[in-house]
């Protein structure tokens, strides 16, 4: 009897902090997935093909086709992702319901502040064709006290939701590892260095980092 092969989940990616987070996690779960590249500097998000699976326009989608009831999903918006793959896996997310909660507070957090608030850092200071002195200042003020904010909590937890790895860490930590480009003094927030350099240890972690679309190549299986 031959063995039972798992199809591989199509990954639509391209190297950004959201994209990342889709592709550390399923390096962590060492689920089977094909990288699908999405070039976004050249427009490739808005092809007809992309947004059938993604109606925003944005990277990272899923199209697992062993989905709920073993028929095929498709999931976009990142923090999504990981719920929906922890939840598929049993992996990184607690099931005890008090803990749980711990974890989504923080992933809502990384959605609601540190995400978008660090992504204008970005384009102020480094994308914006014109340069607007308050624009950047507010937004590289508004960054710094979401790392003190993050280097108290994990002052009191190893990790950023309590003692466990959880998709909070895997939701943050691909922005976090980007505070030069922030306008940020890492030796401010001694634990938030820690902590990262305690992340990107991690094999997984790793392999997710390294994941590198080439455009010109077919996306093909990945075990």
């Amino acid at each position: 009897m031959s063995a039972v092969t798992t199809p591989p989940i199509d990954l639509y990616y391209w190297t950004t902090p959201n994209g990342w987070k889709a592709s550390i996690m399923l390096e962590e779960c060492g689920l089977p997935y094909r990288m699908v590249p999405i070039n976004i500097g050249k427009g490739a998000q808005t092809a007809a093909e992309f947004l059938a699976v993604a109606p925003h326009g944005k990277i990272p989608v899923i199209v697992d086709p062993d989905g709920p009831g073993g028929g095929p999903i498709t999931v976009f918006e990142s923090n999504a992702i990981l719920q929906y793959l922890a939840r598929k896996t049993g992996l990184f997310y607690p099931p005890e319901e008090r803990a749980r909660i711990a974890v989504d507070i923080w992933l809502f957090w990384q959605a609601a502040n540190f995400g978008p608030t660090l992504g204008q850092t970005h384009h102020f200071r480094i994308y914006a064709s014109e340069k607007i002195p308050y624009a950047i200042e507010r937004f590289t003020a508004a960054t710094t006290k979401l790392y003190a904010t993050l280097d108290a909590q994990l002052g009191r937890h190893p990790h950023v939701a309590g003692d466990d790895y959880t998709i909070a860490d895997i939701a943050i930590l691909p922005w976090a590892k980007l505070w030069e480009r922030q306008g940020q003094d890492i030796a401010a927030f001694p634990n938030v260095a820690a902590w990262i350099e305690r992340m990107k240890a991690r094999p997984g972690v790793q392999r997710g980092f390294r994941l590198k679309p080439d455009p010109e190549e077919a996306p093909g299986p990945r075990v």
